[in-house]
């Protein structure tokens, strides 16, 4: 859950069938795979004031990571994710840091499919866990690789397909657990005497339109997180785990079937922040290789419809 772990690090996140889209593979197929992100960010919003500092230049993230679903059944699928995550900044004396960083399951249900009009109504019902399986230094932003926090995300999203475009509106609410640091007192708008830190929880809401076929998916996608309390970065300070973190994005998925090797598919994808509060305004781009194996005893298929 590289996204939602790492907003102040980067806009990088884990990209194939994913828990956003409206696919579903089918029973008894994996669809498994890597891919390989980049993002950087050399302005950010310390609060609402965009600025920038010559002791950091330009904070990178690269990501390389494996991901996978399988089809329970047609209309229940299972998905993993798990990212290995490095930060660098460009200028001053700040080390990158390095790691395994968030696994990240899910349970994705089609409860609803049906015809209405001339297209095809989808509706579905995502479950996610994401947990730290590192001991990574959290409270080292914005080079920590991410939050250390376990959090719970409920989805639900409709997709509705005419012939070959689609559009796609999903809404998540993300409950996030308290964290540990290794200090016994830290401050964020008074003076906590704690090693626990509080994680406000978040919503997130995305909007995908685009062209869908068995070979091909080519989406535009809005994308909105907002943090349900937090405080803002104080005047040349370092950001903190439980800030205010809200940002709005703004990107492309591609997504090709290649049509001599059955099974397999090539994703690309980048994505920029055009707003927000206590986060980098970061480009990202990422790319991928999938294959599916079958255990169902016939063909693989790669359709790309929603009732794969």
């Amino acid at each position: 859950m590289l996204f939602i772990s790492c907003l102040f690090v980067s806009g990088l996140r884990l990209q194939a069938q994913t828990d956003a889209d409206a696919i579903m593979m089918a029973k008894k197929n994996l669809c498994v795979g890597g891919t390989y992100g980049y993002s950087g960010w050399k302005d950010y919003w310390e609060g609402t004031l965009k600025r920038n500092n010559q002791n950091l230049g330009t904070v990178s993230t690269q990501m390389i990571g494996i991901m996978g679903t399988y089809g329970i059944s047609k209309k229940l699928n299972v998905l993993f994710g798990l990212p290995y995550v490095q930060t660098k900044a460009s200028a001053g004396t700040l080390h990158g840091q390095k790691g395994l960083q968030d696994l990240s399951l899910w349970l994705k249900y089609m409860p609803l499919e049906m015809a209405l009009g001339n297209g095809t109504l989808s509706v579905y019902g995502i479950g996610g866990l994401s947990f730290p399986v590192s001991n990574y230094v959290r409270d080292y932003l914005p080079l920590s690789i991410g939050l250390h926090s376990t959090n719970l995300t409920l989805r639900a999203m409709v997709d509705y397909q005419l012939g070959s475009f689609f559009t796609t509106v999903s809404g998540s609410y993300v409950v996030r657990s308290n964290i540990t640091i290794d200090r016994d007192a830290y401050y964020t708008t008074e003076m906590h005497y704690t090693s626990k830190v509080a994680m406000p929880n978040a919503t997130q809401y995305n909007l995908r339109i685009g062209y869908r076929t068995d070979r091909i998916i080519a989406e535009a996608l809005l994308s909105n997180w907002t943090t349900l309390g937090g405080f803002d970065i104080t005047r040349n300070n370092m950001p903190f785990l439980s800030n205010k973190m809200n940002m709005t994005n703004v990107g492309i998925n591609l997504k090709y079937n290649v049509k001599a090797i059955d099974g397999l598919s090539i994703i690309a994808g980048g994505n920029y922040t055009v707003a927000g509060r206590n986060v980098g305004q970061a480009t990202s781009i990422d790319g991928g290789i999938f294959y599916i194996l079958s255990f169902a005893g016939h063909k693989k298929t790669t359709t790309n419809t929603p009732s794969k």
